[in-house]
């Protein structure tokens, strides 16, 4: 039987914290709301969690956030109509055309139907994150699942659109890389080598730089299969690298310096966290829980550590607005103000979504102007490589066909 850690608080605001074993979730919550308790918190400790061929194949993961966002709109438009939890999952499997998702809706529907609850059935699959699972979870809990089933979609959908517009802000200046660097290295084993012919029998003392150029020419000309496979590893073990804890914080800790890229990650991580914060607390998540969510879902680490300080904090009752202040170089002084009015209104949940919109204009208008403020320091660089190249190999020439 699975193990849960829990934050729960009485009438009289006293706090009980503990682990407790139930079934799942659901029962920890009847039994401590028995005791006259109403939880604020709960996780199911890892090393509890039941291990299933299902749950800890990889098969079951890298499901498609578009497929999440579609799943959670067509399952709450059907639950709505009357249809049960098996015979919808069962009709949104039949419309998906990915065999990845099929299995998982499989799997899913399966659960269910032993018994098990539809939050405690995604979170077997391994393939929900903890912003699905927890949602659902409070929405069967209140029994107002299709309503909670319509907002995760809408978050989703956010998610989406703005995950979106990043990456088609990325495209082209990536592709303009790639194309440049291979046409560098083609310069390097097929044009340089005819130029280099033209010295070869000329005495004169060619400058360093142009020497540097043909000896690279010549090594890469002579071992073009090394060249390759180094090429490969080289790509094959940075992406292994940013995967690892380290890398992720390298990586995070980049993009929060140059000049350009750091206001686009601040505002997308604020965005996504205002966003995220009011569609939980919407559906009835407690804020310890919601902030831990964030914390889980953000793939920046420097926001992912924050929050996780953040929520320890919050959980001893301090204001969540004086937690994120502590971090100016993360949330700007709006959201901070934002929160801190939402808290002394009571309109939290407004608030931060006005906040997330604001914020998701602002990425729209940069995402748009990012291309044209990207182009001119490429062509810089293009033009610094196209440059030195030129001097060091046609300058020389010029000589020799002067000594001619």
């Amino acid at each position: 039987m699975p193990t849960f850690s829990f934050v729960a608080k009485n009438n009289k605001e006293e706090v009980r914290q503990g682990k407790m074993e139930g079934k799942d979730s659901r029962s920890v919550v009847e039994k401590l709301r028995a005791d006259g308790f109403f939880v604020t918190s709960i996780v199911e400790d890892r090393k509890s969690k039941r291990v299933s061929l299902g749950s800890k194949l990889k098969f079951f993961s890298g499901i498609k956030l578009k497929d999440k966002m579609m799943f959670a709109r067509h399952l709450g438009v059907m639950l709505s109509s009357g249809l049960s939890v098996p015979r919808a999952l069962n009709v949104i499997s039949n419309q998906t055309s990915s065999r990845r998702f099929k299995a998982v809706l499989a799997k899913i529907e399966e659960e269910v139907k032993t018994g098990n609850t539809l939050a405690d059935s995604l979170e077997k699959t391994e393939a929900f994150d903890d912003l699905c699972v927890n949602m659902i979870r409070v929405g069967e809990l209140g029994g107002n699942l299709e309503e909670v089933l319509n907002l995760l979609a809408d978050q989703l959908e956010k998610e989406h659109n703005l995950l979106s517009k990043i990456r088609g802000a990325m495209y082209y200046p990536a592709v303009i890389v790639i194309v440049m660097i291979g046409i560098g290295i083609a310069m390097m084993i097929y044009v340089v080598p005819q130029l280099t012919a033209v010295f070869a029998d000329v005495q004169a003392e060619l400058p360093a730089s142009t020497k540097l150029i043909m000896d690279s020419s010549n090594f890469m000309a002579s071992h073009k299969l090394l060249v390759l496979i180094s090429l490969l590893m080289i790509i094959f073990s940075l992406s292994v690298f940013f995967k690892t804890e380290t890398g992720k914080k390298i990586f995070a800790f980049v993009f929060l310096k140059m000049p350009v890229i750091k206001n686009i990650v601040i505002r997308v991580n604020n965005a996504r966290f205002a966003r995220i914060y009011s569609s939980l607390i919407r559906s009835g998540v407690p804020v310890v829980e919601s902030l831990k969510i964030i914390s889980e879902t953000l793939t920046n680490r420097y926001y992912r550590a924050a929050f996780i300080k953040v929520g320890s904090e919050v959980q001893k009752g301090k204001p969540l607005h004086g937690e994120l202040a502590i971090f100016p170089k993360l949330f700007p002084m709006l959201v901070v103000q934002m929160v801190e009015v939402g808290e002394e209104t009571g309109k939290t949940v407004d608030v931060l979504a006005d906040l997330a919109r604001f914020y998701e204009g602002e990425i729209d208008q940069v995402t748009k102007n990012l291309s044209s403020i990207i182009e001119p320091v490429l062509m810089v660089i293009i033009g610094i490589a196209v440059g030195f190249f030129a001097i060091s190999m046609l300058t020389p020439m010029y000589s020799v066909m002067e000594n001619m």
